[in-house]
């Protein structure tokens, strides 16, 4: 039986990236369950104070934070295109003049959108004050999908997105290279049932086996083929 070099080698070329991303997938799906067992493992150690001195990310991501101060009303963020429950919402950002001296900016919950006016915000309570918060150290407030740079717009208070380093460039503020995600509860109408952090491993082995299934069909069919131009050779010419 003659192999033609041509279909054969595409067949291999195919099986080949199949087989590579479902390895992949599945390698994404190994470091989200590794990364998840890390985070638990912070958030249900004690809390870390934060205070004037710098913490690196590194040093402090999603481990459970506490933090003393009062919050700045007035240099307030609302992350727009953050939905809850199908419901179309802002996250509300404010920083936090601590106790000790700097800042941290809070990502302190959810707030409905006015469905009749898109800017309006609804009624939410600040406390005044000192306040005593807890929550979990994140790189940032959230990410969404954004074209070009146009939610960084200075003293713009509805953003789609929200650069720690670059908002403590435009307001002066001395901020904590990362934001609280805030879990504690201080009466202020905010919804914090925050997402996982690490989501989609199911995604991710689903399409580890749909790669490998691809492969596994791809050398089916080399093998169907391949029959049939062997009994093609052998069959008797008219």
């Amino acid at each position: 039986m003659k192999i033609r070099l041509l279909p054969a080698l595409l067949i291999l070329i195919v099986v080949a990236v199949t087989v590579r991303l479902g390895f992949w997938q599945r390698d994404r799906a190994h470091q989200k369950e590794a990364l998840q067992a890390h985070i638990t493992q912070f958030e249900n150690a004690p809390a870390q104070t934060i205070g004037a001195a710098p913490v690196a990310l590194k040093d402090i991501e999603f481990h459970r934070v506490r933090a003393v101060g009062s919050f700045v009303p007035e240099q307030v963020v609302y992350l727009d295109n953050r939905p809850y429950n199908d419901q179309p919402g802002f996250y509300v950002v404010m920083p936090l003049k601590l106790r000790d001296g700097g800042y941290v900016l809070v990502n302190r919950g959810w707030l409905p959108r006015n469905m009749s006016e898109r800017t309006a915000i609804g009624p939410y309570v600040t406390p005044k004050g000192e306040v005593e918060i807890e929550g979990i150290a994140r790189a940032d407030a959230s990410k969404a999908y954004e074209l070009g740079e146009g939610g960084s717009a200075a003293h713009q208070q509805i953003r789609q997105n929200l650069d720690v380093h670059a908002f403590a460039a435009e307001t002066g503020l001395p901020l904590q290279p990362f934001v609280i995600q805030q879990i504690s509860d201080d009466g202020d109408k905010l919804v914090r049932d925050w997402p996982t952090p690490i989501s989609g491993v199911e995604r991710n082995y689903g399409y580890m086996l749909q790669w490998w299934g691809m492969a596994v069909a791809a050398i089916a069919f080399g093998l169907y083929a391949a029959r049939r131009a062997a009994r093609n050779e052998h069959a008797p010419s008219a």
